[in-house]
């Protein structure tokens, strides 16, 4: 290809290359002062067919959103001169796709500190899992938090959306273990070492998944500060954090209650155990009560744990076994192992028998009684999930196999009462799926009590605003009754914990923590003597440890210098997902004390397995105070689960999880995220195709009007035109005042968009702002102002009401596209650069501003012509007018009303499908008034529009008596069962209710058939002249002698039909006689009159009138 053939530096051949960039409608173009030598201008002639990045609305019909990646990936040119050959617009073509400037590495999505005394806007995103693959809920907190940023960064504020990933300590290694199992290899084949080796090498191949899948949402992150909770930074900011929560003794080591994953073999958080509703057995044993010939029945879930048994519950006021308080309960196959029968009101009377086994060594709420009574607790399991020695002739038997040979043995025994089904909640491990064991185990705590106090203070202050703030009270509840919590896992793939121990020392009591190996060993030797030999710890943290500290670990903390921490912390927005449903909410606050009807457990600890990452947000605000002394965020936001359409969680097994990345190929990433974000804060979302679907036509609706304003631009050459349209100042209060009432319309109501939507952002009321802005572009601006722009564009209004309208076109949608960029950034992007004289991005375009002029008159006299327009469309809808067909009419109206509504009158025409030479104003009513419908549209404003314009009366007629005939019929049928004592007595109530629903409402449309019967057999009806009429011949002998006519007016030519009785045509000279309802023509209308005789000289063309009352003279 050579870069002088005439092909391809022709205008045509280049706007073929980039329609968007060679629209023949663009003015201003910039180019580099860079300049090309005459090989890289080959290069770029090449790089340029392949690369085209945008699409024009001017020549593609809809938007094509699989180039969205494309736009992200945008290429751009900023700081450029002004060009003006069209040769060089083709040069500037090739140097914009080849420079690949995009949106990232333009360096769009980093803050802006140039801006100086604004406030930093900054988000820590909350890391995906490095093994995550994307799914709605990654989808909707992408959308809201890049909705935030985008408005902030168009703002002018310095912006920061900080990403980055987890490195997710259980599912990583999990995903590793099963990759290494395929090769045949375990991780203990391979040793710590090696295998954290692999896992990096793994992490190295397919961490990036997630992130890739993020930018493909759309999101404008720093992607340049982009941070892995293991990469060098955070782990130092992780060992730090452990040392100074240790040096202030709120780092402990003991043996309590955890969620133990046996397959996993570690610990486990209450943030990764999901519950599940399961069918399962409830099991009825009997306990004999020792020195009695008594026994109690308890049933139980879990007859396995029975070994572990160390007392027997009741309730102390169920009076059937108050008798037995106090005494002594013998548990079954213990060989005799006496525990005591004791009272509390934690006992619940309505479940199983009211007598609850105490196994504080494997379940929660047991295991905090015991403590509260001060109970032993005994350990029956393995952490392989089989049972120890405790257990007796179980030992060594795996959990669910001990359940089934114990029923046996219990039924052997006669002490097996019954089993009966029952659905309870079944805690399953997150990643590995198998059911979590509370076990009690040796592991590392944080003592949370002090840390909590500051957290709770710090949203008693208002230093932090949690939205919607009815998550505050769950916040307060959590945090109040808040218990220690466990950060060591029993894994190879994470945080090492920073404790060492000395070798042949007692691990409890001799330990070194420090901040890394080296400081150790040196603190060892101080102490033991250069021969010391120390170990670590084998665990890991949890990986919430490092999450907790996400907020300032990610800006440089705990080097409190670095430039990132003193610029943007402590930050401002934390957005996050919330899982607690509004009625568990009101539930726990009523009585978090209470039991779940669910799974017989205290209604706080259950909320503890609900919200699980509204526990991450409170560790971070007790994290943020301690270390930093200062909230980590200013505003927490919680959004709501996505359902599928049916309100339903969306779950593998049922079959209904939406994958994100589908949806965005059928529908394009802008619909998706605009229909996330129409959501409300806190509530949960139901995802439904037609959702989806409407909201991919609002993307083409906006791509069409984009079409629409570019094709109604004036050519770029056209340099007067674009000085008149840029004259424009639409900020400016005189410039409203002088301009069309319907541009002043459009742009008063696009100032108070602007004015409500800003508030709504500030507010973080995104729904509304969707829901608003959506309304605005569609049915004021593309359904009222496109439409009434055509009267200025396309009618002889003159040269200047076009530029008006070309000007309030482009000021109007550029508004529009800004207002939302930040929900659809693609589509609004690619139609920005559509549009002429932007030298910058979209995406850092200024913010509209606020408070500008707006004529609160203009918008109430609109809206009255709004309703005109729409009284006139009904009546024509419903005397169903053809829509091509323009029709009379006549307005009439007060003065002040007339002249703005006459000013108008094009575009009342042409809204209206009026016929604009027979528009009539008038202050009074038309003399056929009574002939015309007649529509009140408001106080002062009325239109009347002659019936026989609309309607072919004497087939409307004929239509309306067949209706009513059968709606007739079917009252009848109606009335009849209701007179009927049979149906009325032995009928079910709904449906006697209903036949009478039925009834009077076919009662009222027959009226109503009739009343407007009534009025067509009185109205005029509009024919053509040629219309054949076939009349029976009238002998004048046989006519009665008539008066004289009064008057005698000359006919230019005429024929008659008839409506209502016989019509009569006398074919000779003479006089013929038309009795009561006649037509006569004039032109091409036939006006009708009820008249008792009209006199028709055939010879002289002549027609006149009896002197009667009742009759017109028709004046030709």
């Amino acid at each position: 290809m050579s870069v002088s053939s005439p092909s391809l530096w022709s205008s045509t051949s280049a706007y073929k290359l980039n329609p968007l960039l060679f629209s023949q409608r663009r003015r201003t173009i910039s180019l580099s002062r860079r300049r090309l030598t005459p090989h890289r201008r080959f290069f770029l002639v090449s790089a340029a067919a392949e690369n085209a990045v945008f699409t024009s609305p001017e020549v593609s019909k809809t938007f094509d959103f699989t180039r969205e990646e494309r736009i992200y990936n945008w290429y751009a040119i900023a700081n450029a001169n002004a060009i003006s050959s069209r040769s060089e617009l083709s040069l500037y073509l090739f140097i914009h796709m080849f420079l690949d400037v995009r949106w990232e590495s333009q360096g769009y999505f980093k803050p802006n500190c140039d801006e100086q005394g604004k406030d930093p806007f900054v988000i820590t995103m909350p890391p995906p899992n490095v093994t995550g693959s994307l799914h709605m809920g990654h989808a909707m907190f992408v959308t809201l938090e890049d909705i935030m940023v985008r408005y902030n960064r168009m703002k002018g504020r310095p912006t920061l959306w900080l990403p980055g990933t987890d490195h997710a300590g259980i599912a990583t290694q999990l995903v590793v273990e099963r990759m290494l199992a395929s090769e045949g290899i375990k991780r203990e084949d391979l040793g710590r070492d090696e295998f954290t080796k692999r896992v990096w090498q793994w992490k190295e191949k397919y961490g990036s998944t997630i992130t890739n899948q993020i930018k493909r949402l759309g999101a404008s992150c720093d992607w340049t500060r982009e941070h892995f909770t293991l990469d060098e930074q955070l782990s130092r900011a992780v060992i730090e954090a452990f040392v100074r929560l240790h040096e202030k003794g709120l780092i402990y080591q003991g043996s309590y209650m955890v969620n133990w994953s046996p397959n996993l073999q570690t610990a486990v958080s209450d943030l990764e155990v999901e519950y599940s509703e399961e069918a399962g057995t409830l099991y009825y044993i009997k306990y004999r009560v020792a020195e009695a010939n008594d026994f109690l029945t308890i049933a139980t879930t879990r007859p396995e744990t029975l070994f572990g048994d160390v007392a027997i519950a009741v309730n102390p006021k169920d009076d059937r076994y108050s008798k037995f308080i106090g005494r002594m309960a013998i548990v079954p196959m213990t060989y005799g192992r006496r525990v005591p029968i004791i009272a509390d009101k934690y006992v619940d009377r309505d479940f199983g028998t009211g007598v609850l086994k105490i196994s504080p060594g494997h379940d929660h709420n047991d295991y905090l009684l015991a403590r509260k009574l001060g109970l032993p607790i005994l350990n029956v399991m393995n952490k392989d999930g089989t049972l120890n020695k405790v257990a007796g002739l179980f030992c060594g038997l795996d959990r669910f196999e001990v359940r089934k040979k114990l029923w046996a043995d219990l039924e052997e025994t006669g002490l097996a009462v019954k089993k009966e089904p029952h659905t309870s909640r079944v805690p399953r491990s997150q990643r590995g799926g198998e059911i979590i064991e509370p076990l009690v185990s040796k592991q590392w705590f944080v003592t949370m009590e002090p840390l909590a106090e500051k957290a709770l203070h710090a949203v008693e202050k208002g230093e932090i605003t949690i939205m919607p703030d009815r998550f505050e009270k769950i916040y307060n509840h959590w945090l109040s009754n808040i218990k220690d919590w466990c950060i060591s896992r029993q894994l190879w793939w994470g945080h090492r914990i920073p404790v060492w121990y000395i070798v042949g020392k007692n691990v409890e009591e001799d330990c070194i923590v420090a901040r890394s190996a080296d400081e150790a060993l040196e603190k060892a030797r101080e102490k033991y003597g250069e021969d010391v030999e120390i170990y670590q710890d084998p665990d890991v943290l949890d990986t919430w440890f490092s999450s907790a500290l996400w907020p300032f670990s990610t800006l440089g903390w705990p080097d409190v210098s670095n430039e990132d921490f003193k610029r943007f912390y402590p930050t401002t927005m934390l957005e996050t997902g919330s899982n607690v449903s509004q009625d568990l909410t009101m539930s726990i606050l009523l009585d978090p004390s209470a039991h779940c009807s669910t799974c017989a457990c205290w209604r706080s600890k259950c909320l503890d397995r609900h919200d699980i990452l509204f526990f991450w947000v409170a560790r971070m605000v007790m994290m943020g105070i301690e270390f930093t002394g200062t909230v980590p965020f200013s505003y927490v936001y919680l959004h709501g689960l996505i359902r599928d359409a049916q309100g339903r969680k969306m779950s593998k097994t049922l079959g209904n999880v939406i994958d994100p990345l589908d949806t965005i190929k059928e529908f394009g990433t802008d619909a998706l995220r605009f229909t996330l974000a129409l959501g409300t804060a806190g509530q949960d979302l139901n995802l439904s195709t037609e959702r989806l679907t409407a909201n991919k036509a609002f993307t083409n609706k906006l791509w069409n009007a984009g079409k629409f304003v570019l094709q109604n631009l004036p050519n770029h050459t056209d340099v007067s035109a674009w000085d008149n349209i840029l004259s424009y100042k639409f900020d400016e209060e005189e410039t409203l005042l002088r301009i069309p009432l319907a541009e002043c319309w459009v742009i008063s109501k696009l100032h108070l968009l602007i004015d409500a939507v800003t508030t709504s952002y500030d507010k973080f009321n995104f729904g509304d702002i969707g829901r608003e802005t959506y309304d605005f572009f569609w049915s004021e601006f593309a359904d009222w102002y496109i439409e009434a722009s055509k009267a200025r564009l396309y009618q002889s209004g003159g040269e200047s009401d076009a530029r008006v309208s070309q000007a309030v076109l482009l000021y109007v949608f550029e508004n529009i596209l800004k207002l939302l960029h930040p929900f659809m950034p693609f589509v609004t992007e690619e139609l920005w650069q559509a549009l002429p004289n932007h030298n910058e991005a979209l995406v850092v375009s200024s913010w509209p501003q606020t408070s500008l002029p707006r004529h609160v008159n203009a918008i109430k006299r609109f809206e009255n012509l709004q309703a005109l327009t729409r009284a006139i469309r009904n009546a024509r809808a419903e005397y169903s007018v053809e829509p091509v067909k323009r029709i009379s009419a006549s307005i009439v109206a007060n003065a002040d009303v007339l002249e703005y509504v006459s000013n108008e009158k094009e575009v009342l025409a042409l809204l209206s499908r009026l016929d604009l030479q027979n528009v009539n104003f008038a202050n009074s009513p038309p003399g056929d008034a009574n002939l015309s419908v007649h529509l009140v549209v408001s106080e002062g404003l009325e239109a009347y529009l002659p019936l026989a314009d609309m309607v072919d009366i004497s087939a409307e007629i004929q239509r309306l008596s067949k209706r009513l005939a059968k709606m007739q019929t079917e009252f009848d049928g109606l009335r009849a069962r209701l007179n009927s004592p049979k149906f009325v007595e032995k009928a079910p109530a709904n449906i006697v209710e209903e036949v009478r629903e039925k009834t009077a409402e076919a009662e009222e449309k027959i009226n109503l058939t009739k009343t407007r019967l009534e009025f067509l057999k009185s109205t005029p009806i509009k024919v053509t002249t040629n219309h054949k009429l076939q009349f029976p011949t009238l002998d004048l002998r046989n006519v009665a002698k008539c008066p004289e006519p009064r008057v005698n007016d000359r006919v230019p030519g005429f024929s008659i039909t008839i409506i209502g009785q016989q019509c009569f045509q006398y074919k000779g000279q003479g006089l013929a006689l038309l009795p009561t309802h006649c037509l006569a023509v004039k032109s091409q209308e036939v006006r009708a009159q009820a008249c008792v005789g009209i006199f028709i000289h055939t010879k002289m063309k002549q027609i006149c009138s009896a002197s009667i009352s009742s009759a017109v003279i028709f004046n030709i």
